[in-house]
């Protein structure tokens, strides 16, 4: 079943997706050649605590950290680690959830460190666009899969391979919640979209082949050809005038 929110519980997810974009623009600043991931993720959970965030990610079955950060062929669920040292070229991905007063907002966003390739420039630039393209089928009256074929549409008319094994995912209370939200699919398909429904819509794209595999650590999720990725990710509300974006600072990151 999906929860549908009131205006009370949005706005409280709106609270949370704004002082979480806040900590997402602002750790841009720490990001530079020589620096740990585990640095980052302790710099992140810093910042949560002082803006009365609660992480959601750690501690979800066993995890241990406040944030995932991956690195280059990393697509999602990197482990933050003092090992992990980033590089000139790298293309970093860091995911943050986390709740304010109980309702939570999801987002992640790329990071280039230094100078990165112009392909690595190229895929992340495709990427959000695939996810500005999703959620804007996120409509009353549209299916849930017009936001899936609005996404694969985007990233393979560049070429690029859409990820199967993992997707986005309704949000409220809970980090993970009602419907899985497919990044490929026919439209048409699924759920009538109302007014209340909340998600995590979170495209992830890589450079070659779709396939992925879950690294030794159980966690990380790697691309099979080792081929750079990508993954966005924001937390909309579907309202009557249309998908309101939580996890975005100003209008002119908005796609409506």
């Amino acid at each position: 079943m999906i929860n549908i929110k009131n205006k009370s519980s949005i706005q409280k997810m709106e609270k949370a997706g704004s002082l979480l974009a806040e900590i997402l623009l602002k750790v841009s600043e720490i990001l530079k050649p020589g620096i740990s991931t585990l640095e980052i993720d302790s710099w992140i959970e810093n910042e949560l605590k002082k803006n009365n965030l609660i992480s959601k990610a750690k501690g979800y079955k066993g995890y241990k950290y406040a944030t995932c950060v991956s690195i280059n062929d990393e697509v999602v669920h990197g482990i933050p680690d003092e090992t992990k040292i980033l590089a000139d070229g790298d293309l970093v991905k860091i995911d943050v959830c986390a709740s304010w007063n109980g309702y939570c907002a999801d987002m992640a966003r790329c990071y280039f460190i230094g100078d990165v390739s112009l392909e690595a420039k190229k895929l992340v630039e495709v990427t959000q666009k695939a996810l500005d393209k999703g959620i804007s089928k996120a409509r009353v009256g549209n299916r849930l899969s017009d936001i899936s074929a609005a996404i694969q549409q985007e990233i393979e008319n560049h070429g690029y391979g859409v990820v199967r094994d993992f997707a986005g995912h309704g949000i409220g209370k809970n980090m993970h919640e009602e419907p899985e939200i497919l990044n490929y699919g026919r439209p048409g398909k699924g759920p009538v979209l109302i007014s209340g429904m909340t998600f995590a819509i979170e495209p992830m794209v890589t450079l070659g082949d779709y396939d992925v595999f879950i690294d030794r650590d159980g966690w990380t999720v790697k691309t099979k050809d080792k081929s750079l990725a990508a993954h966005v990710e924001d937390t909309i509300a579907i309202t009557d005038s249309g998908p309101k974006i939580l996890t975005r600072l100003n209008l002119n990151e908005r796609v409506i």
